[in-house]
């Protein structure tokens, strides 16, 4: 996954997704419950993903291996990038292949978006179609939007109103 993690840690989540849909180890719940505590805890989203995967399974060592083999690709690719970067500067190729990117991590990051979208609003066992939007969360997740927008403050003042609201709402 970290090899085709172009736009960040984010951008692993659709392949999560899928594993949660291919393996009975994983389903879309546990994936929504590692993303909201990734999300809320220090650190980079995908390696906090992944580290909290490899200990659900793997204990410390489990959380350590996926942990590192999320970011080894990453790191052995800037090295030799690092390395040929003076070469690269006035390559044509090369700009257009970071010109190709982008839009691949900008795709990336759009399903990531929905697939978050998805797991913490969405309802598709719902038998009619005013249940398919799990009522509370979208007043959470539009209370929060609506504050994020208007007064900008620190991301912690948000996570801890939204674990208030989980509490006071009781989910």
């Amino acid at each position: 996954m970290g090899l085709f993690a172009v736009g960040g840690g984010l951008a692993t989540l659709p392949f999560l997704l899928q594993m949660a849909d291919q393996y009975e180890w994983l389903n879309r719940e546990i994936v929504g419950n590692f993303l909201a505590i990734a999300q809320s805890s220090p650190g980079p989203v995908g390696v906090n993903m992944a580290a909290q995967t490899g200990f659900r399974y793997g204990g410390i060592a489990g959380g350590c291996i996926a942990a590192l083999g999320l970011v080894s690709p990453a790191i052995l690719i800037i090295s030799v990038i690092a390395r040929m970067l003076r070469s690269f500067k006035e390559s044509k190729t090369a700009a257009s292949v970071f010109a190709g990117l982008r839009p691949a991590a900008c795709g990336l990051l759009a399903t990531a978006g929905l697939g978050v979208w998805k797991l913490a609003l969405y309802k598709p066992d719902a038998a009619v179609w005013y249940e398919l939007l799990r009522w509370k969360e979208t007043f959470i997740f539009a209370a929060l939007f609506l504050a994020i927008w208007k007064y900008k403050r620190h991301p912690a003042v948000y996570i801890a109103a939204g674990a208030i609201l989980g509490i006071i709402l009781g989910m």
